[in-house]
């Protein structure tokens, strides 16, 4: 009874255990699908998060670079209306910019996260606030750049939290000299502030327009009238029948140009309506661009005090005239931009500064073959380093479509009638020594001698050999 007993438990048990492992199959089957369909919402829902917050979407627009082992990070033209999060890059940004966004306001603690910046690029925006505690926390921070935005008002608490700031561009805002700007002023007329706030103007009250920052009479703003307040005040007022200080009729670089300073000092004078190179270029910009202008002619010393220059972008002016002495001081140029201009030669001397140059754009002037032309080729004979392009006759029609060099090449050739040698001349020399690069340079200094300084001279070449 015993055994029966027992066969019958374990036959029942038999049978109970496959369902029951059944159930505990599904259960775990479904608490695993469960758990997979957990972490697969969770993956998308973080995926969706990371798409839609503001971290993913700056990181998708903005670039990462290294320069001489500092990080760059490059948010300009993205359209930004906000600072990103300091979150999104890989590595701690040296240099953060921000140029020709739409940012409006900045607002306190902007900047958290971004302690090791050592510049800030800003310019081109559209801020018009900058809150007192906007950039807390730079305190490495050495270059902060606020050039063409709507500024018209800061104060110098917003400086305090940047200690090591050197370089301040505050131009080409409408600053509002009135009181709240009386400690901004203070600060940047202090001696040792000598680059910050440079350039920067006031552009009301009608008796400050036109004024430098660091010029204005910071002990006589407090002092006078509130401009809203008793408007009888205002009329009694005598400063108000001061005329604005006039601008200078030379356009300043700084001011009519902008302004870059990474990963290398650039100077956009670009589409500027300029007539004249401006004034006032700093001397560390490598590179600067003054195409599609209206300078039609560069004078003498027209780039002096540029030294630092590489590259020049001239296109696109209408240029017709170059002066000697208008490249004067680029001794280090690399690359010098002349198409499309108005150009028929280049006078003699114009190019002898440029020791460095290694390429020389010339194409979309209407060059003309004639003996003025000369000197151009003679010049690149004698430095066969410079890459040239573009040097095609546009006139006379004979020579329309032909290359510079051969035009010159064939005129040495032909040999004019005013320069053959009759073959009883006793001063006839070796041909073969005829039209040598020296020989050419010397004839070409004396066409362009004027005519009543001119004597006839007779040349004569030794061999030495």
């Amino acid at each position: 009874m015993h055994v029966t007993s027992s066969l019958l438990l374990a036959l029942w048990l038999l049978l109970l255990l496959p369902s029951t492992e059944m159930k505990r199959g599904g259960r775990g089957r479904g608490l695993r699908g469960a758990r997979h369909g957990l972490t697969r919402d969770r993956v998308r829902g973080g995926g969706r998060h990371s798409r839609s917050g503001p971290s993913r979407l700056v990181a998708a627009d903005c670039s990462e670079s290294t320069e001489n082992g500092d990080v760059f990070v490059d948010c300009q033209d993205r359209r930004l209306n906000s600072i990103p999060s300091s979150k999104t890059w890989s590595q701690e940004p040296k240099h953060l910019l921000l140029a020709r966004n739409r940012i409006k306001v900045l607002r306190d603690g902007a900047f958290v996260g971004f302690e090791g910046l050592k510049s800030l690029d800003l310019q081109q925006n559209q801020i018009s606030m900058v809150e007192e505690g906007a950039f807390q926390g730079l305190t490495r921070l050495t270059t902060l750049l606020l050039q063409h935005n709507r500024l018209g008002t800061l104060s110098e608490e917003a400086l305090i939290p940047m200690p090591n700031l050197r370089y301040l561009r505050l131009y080409d805002n409408p600053w509002n000299c009135v009181c709240p700007m009386d400690s901004l002023i203070r600060t940047l007329q202090v001696p040792s502030n000598r680059n910050l706030g440079t350039h920067a103007r006031c552009a009301e009250p009608v008796r400050q327009k036109g004024r430098k920052l660091k010029q204005v009479d910071a002990e006589l703003l407090c002092r006078e009238s509130d401009p809203t307040g008793d408007p009888q005040g205002d009329q009694t007022d005598p400063t108000d029948s001061i005329e604005p200080i006039p601008f200078r009729n030379k356009p300043d670089a700084t001011t009519s140009c902008h302004t870059y300073l990474f990963p290398q000092p650039r100077l956009d004078c670009s589409s500027r309506g300029l007539t004249e190179v401006p004034t006032g270029i700093p001397e560390d910009i490598v590179h600067m661009d003054l195409s599609h202008n209206n300078i039609h002619h560069l004078r003498p010393r027209d780039f002096q005090g540029a030294r630092s220059l590489r590259t020049l972008n001239l296109s696109s002016n209408n240029m017709e005239r170059i002066d000697t002495a208008s490249l004067f001081g680029l001794l280090h140029l690399r690359e010098l931009d002349l198409s499309d201009n108005g150009l028929h030669f280049v006078q003699y001397g114009v190019l002898e500064d440029l020791y460095f140059l290694s390429q020389l754009k010339l194409g979309g002037n209407p060059w003309v073959c004639d003996y003025s032309i000369h000197y151009m080729v003679y010049w690149l004979r004698l430095h066969p380093v410079v890459k040239h392009s573009g040097l095609l006759c546009r006139s006379p029609p004979e020579h329309t479509g032909e290359s510079v060099e051969e035009y010159v090449h064939s005129y040495n050739r032909e040999c004019p009638k005013d320069r053959q040698r009759s073959q009883t001349d006793p001063d006839q020399t070796d041909p073969e020594l005829w039209n040598t690069p020296l020989e050419l340079q010397g004839e070409l200094e004396e066409e362009l001698e004027p005519s009543h300084l001119r004597a006839p001279q007779k040349y004569q070449i030794i061999r030495l050999s």
